[in-house]
């Protein structure tokens, strides 16, 4: 779960992810209750690495990624590994990026067939930990506002758009520590979010890519 093709990494966080790895607390001991339990097995997914310095700090697992294990292996996928301006042999080097999102397994869907929200449960149980053990994080892209939630704390404002559009204002808020740049879920959802808000293709991603070309190389 540090990431295919991966040295081993730092072994407190190796174990640390072995326990992830068995993590049934969504469905065991769901927050709620018993009748919230998890509807099926979970699948733990979290590439987590001693050594990216860039954190993706995604939503939760959709149904693809639940199927293949891997995180991003969906359109959604495609299009951040474009927005990031990497091909997929860097996109999942565990030397380049850790890829961990809010809830670790697939929630399932709602009645319209969109994913439900990340599990409760999961973010409380695991990410401090998780975090702690990647003090080597340069910058963190929190995608959704679930995301922003925990890794902004006040700097997020009252709507995903308001918190996105300050972006300069946030970089410039973390950069004395591990820098965060709030972004849009790169979900097809969001096509029609990024066609009313042009600043985002124009302003950001540029900057995004410029930091990212500056971690990592080109």
């Amino acid at each position: 779960m540090s990431g295919p093709g991966g040295r081993a990494g730092d072994a407190g966080l190796e174990r640390l992810l072995h326990a992830i790895s068995g993590c049934r607390i969504c469905r065991d001991h769901p927050a709620g209750g018993p009748a919230y339990a998890l509807p099926h097995e979970p699948r733990p997914v979290c590439f987590a690495s001693a050594e990216a310095p860039i954190l993706i700090a995604g939503q939760a697992p959709g149904t693809r990624v639940h199927a293949s294990g891997k995180p991003f292996t969906d359109p959604s996928g495609d299009r951040l590994r474009d927005w990031l301006g990497v091909d997929e042999a860097r996109f999942y080097d565990p030397a380049r990026f850790a890829i961990v999102p809010m809830g670790f397994c697939f929630p399932g869907l709602d009645a319209k067939g969109s994913d439900l929200p990340p599990r409760r449960e999961c973010a409380p149980a695991w990410r401090a930990e998780v975090m702690a053990a990647m003090p080597q994080l340069k910058l963190v892209l929190a995608i959704g506002h679930y995301a922003q939630a925990w890794h902004l704390g006040p700097l997020r404002q009252k709507t995903m758009t308001e918190t996105v559009r300050d972006w300069r204002a946030i970089l410039a808020a973390t950069e004395q520590g591990v820098a965060v740049l709030p972004m849009p879920h790169p979900s097809w959802r969001n096509t029609g979010w990024i066609r009313k808000n042009p600043w985002f293709e124009r302003d950001l991603l540029p900057e995004l890519k410029a930091r990212v070309h500056a971690l990592i190389g080109g």
